[in-house]
């Protein structure tokens, strides 16, 4: 079975990426190389193609009511123009995916999730929805480039000939581009100042190259799209989260409010009292680079196992995030990650 090709796809290829299958879509892994486009997006401003995600409008009557049931963001509090970060839980308080829910309306939302997750999420969701609210899948018609980087608001706002000093973080702004809609949505992956750009997918190649007729601006992979978001310590799902980790053993308590009113998966979390396992971020002190899946020990206890792993360039050395017991999870415990066999 063939990959899915993005908008963007037959440019990243005339333009020499380095393209290989992500998530059942042929995307651009590198372009120059991972190392300049991780410190250019660090210093400057890099541009990402991420019209791989998925988005869904989820609209009509009740849709205030019925969507923060089936969904962990606390929607209630959420005022048009806002978006916030969440999840979708299982009943077990496991995660089936991560996401950002944008407020357009009193009944009228959008949810940005990840592409691999996308049919999964849309199905559950359904389910979980009344039929008088309705729930469209977008993703075909709609492009989403990310623009990140020290830059990138100086870039925007020559670029679309309007201010956006005043946005707020997880802030957005509906505006047009050529006559074309176009959503601006202070958020981001990588640790920077940024911003996520959704438009009409038939209209991304020619959006794509205004922005990159900004010499701040070069076309970033998704290979230091990974090393930007682990540098920044953020997680992403199958490494530091899934059906089987909770948001709370994750350390993202921050986006399940357990004092909001009933959603799926919160029961679960509530039974379950304090994390018995946590995610922690590990420094490597020696030589070498550790990887996702390896063991991890104190003295002679495996106490848990790496999520991710490399080496991070702004920073200058090599970390990992580990899924570990929370009895060891003091910052400055001395650990050791097996690789290779050797510790």
């Amino acid at each position: 079975m063939s990959e899915l090709r993005t908008p963007l796809t037959a440019w990243h290829e005339a333009h020499g990426a380095k393209m290989a299958p992500f998530a059942g879509w042929l995307m651009p892994i590198q372009y120059e190389g991972i190392l300049a486009e991780h410190q250019h997006t660090r210093q400057h401003a890099g541009l990402f193609d991420i019209c791989h995600m998925g988005e869904f409008l989820v609209e009509g009557a009740g849709a205030d009511q019925a969507l923060p049931q089936a969904v962990s963001h606390n929607l209630q509090t959420l005022a048009p123009g806002k978006c916030r970060y969440g999840f979708i839980l299982n009943e077990a308080g496991g995660v089936l995916d991560d996401g950002i829910i944008y407020r357009f309306g009193p009944d009228s939302f959008m949810a940005v999730v990840n592409a691999a997750c996308a049919a999964g999420d849309f199905a559950t969701l359904r389910a979980r929805l009344p039929q008088s609210v309705r729930l469209t899948d977008v993703s075909a018609d709609t492009a989403k480039v990310d623009l990140q980087g020290p830059e990138s608001l100086a870039v925007l706002e020559q670029a679309l000939g309007e201010k956006f000093h005043d946005l707020g973080y997880f802030a957005f702004r509906k505006t047009q581009w050529q006559g074309e809609p176009l959503l601006v949505s202070r958020t981001g992956y990588t640790g920077e100042l940024g911003y996520e750009l959704y438009l009409p997918a038939a209209r991304a190649v020619e959006f794509w190259e205004h922005l990159l007729t900004d010499a701040r601006v070069k076309p970033v992979g998704l290979g230091a799209r990974d090393t930007l978001r682990l540098e920044a310590a953020m997680p992403l799902y199958g490494h530091e989260m899934d059906e089987d980790v909770t948001p709370l053993e994750a350390g993202l308590d921050f986006a399940v409010k357990l004092d909001k009113p009933e959603f799926i998966g919160k029961d679960a979390l509530v039974a379950a009292g304090k994390p018995t396992r946590v995610r922690v971020g590990l420094a490597v002190t020696g030589r070498g680079i550790v990887r996702e899946h390896q063991d991890v020990f104190l003295g002679d206890e495996k106490i848990g196992m790496t999520t991710s792993g490399t080496h991070c360039p702004f920073l200058g050395k090599a970390v990992a995030m580990a899924m570990l017991d929370a009895k060891h999870a003091e910052v400055g415990t001395k650990l050791e990650v097996e690789v290779r066999g050797r510790r």
